[in-house]
């Protein structure tokens, strides 16, 4: 099993904030032995929203989509998850009581009296009207929850709010796929050559160890190692062993120079 990521938000896009969501569903996944394979970044526009939420939910794997389910004009993704599907926003009931509770918890710490029928709190129930039918995604920092439809998953763009929730997702929702992926990456740093005289032997490698893939990232101005190519093959446990031994067999014809070895 593998996960997508969709990460919503002009604010990315346009470089006023850094996303840091990537690297932090990675590592979320692989400390699990699951593995992320997409990522998308989209902006606050609907039509390219809903677009990419279309596909998400046709897709076989399931999905994060982090930011935009907020109240706010610049605000779509719940909007364009319910078009995207074809059904309408209802206003969650569980959801309701927790925005609710919330906002009495934050007029408590301000000494000021709880109005549920406030216009400003009227508001704000919009942030628990989802597609009908959804789920609901605990928010352990302020209850205000996301929501799940299928294997989409939805959840604020805060970090400090986004990553416990997809935590629980994985833990609650796909505890059963922990560990089951048997995969290994084994690499070496070379010295002295260029990817292209290395290629006869990577598609060797590829062709003759099947479904091993071999990778190769070159670096002009490492702080170590400088020039150099981290030559490596990756995929099932058993068979990476068996590859990465031809690999390195291979190396020496090339007149290369062998640094450090990696193992992840």
């Amino acid at each position: 099993m593998q996960f997508g990521l969709i990460i919503v938000g002009d604010e990315i896009l346009s470089g006023k904030r850094q996303d840091k969501h990537l690297a932090k569903v990675i590592e979320l996944l692989s400390a699990r032995g699951l593995a992320l394979g997409w990522a998308r970044y989209v902006g606050d526009d609907p039509q390219r929203l809903e677009a990419a939420l279309r596909e998400a939910f046709a897709g076989p794997e399931p999905v994060f989509s982090c930011g935009g389910i907020g109240a706010t004009p610049d605000d779509h993704t719940r909007q364009c998850a319910a078009r995207a599907l074809g059904v309408g926003l209802e206003l969650h009931p569980q959801a309701r009581e927790l925005i609710l509770e919330r906002m009495a918890e934050v007029a408590r710490e301000q000494g000021l009296p709880f109005e549920p029928d406030h216009p400003d709190n009227i508001h704000r129930l919009n942030m628990g009207a989802f597609p009908a039918g959804c789920e609901l995604i605990p928010n352990p920092y302020n209850k205000i929850p996301g929501f799940s439809v299928g294997r989409v998953h939805f959840v604020p763009g805060f970090p400090v709010m986004a990553w416990p929730m997809i935590e629980w997702v994985l833990d609650t929702r796909y505890a059963e796929f922990r560990h089951q992926r048997d995969h290994i990456e084994q690499s070496v740093i070379v010295y002295g050559s260029m990817e292209a005289a290395l290629t006869p032997l990577m598609q060797d490698i590829e062709a003759r160890f099947e479904p091993v893939k071999v990778f190769s990232l070159p670096s002009v101005d490492h702080p170590e190692h400088g020039r150099h190519i981290e030559l490596g093959v990756k995929g099932p446990r058993e068979q990476v062993a068996e590859a990465y031994s031809a690999l390195l067999a291979g190396l020496p014809a090339h007149g290369v120079e062998l640094g450090p070895e990696l193992v992840r």
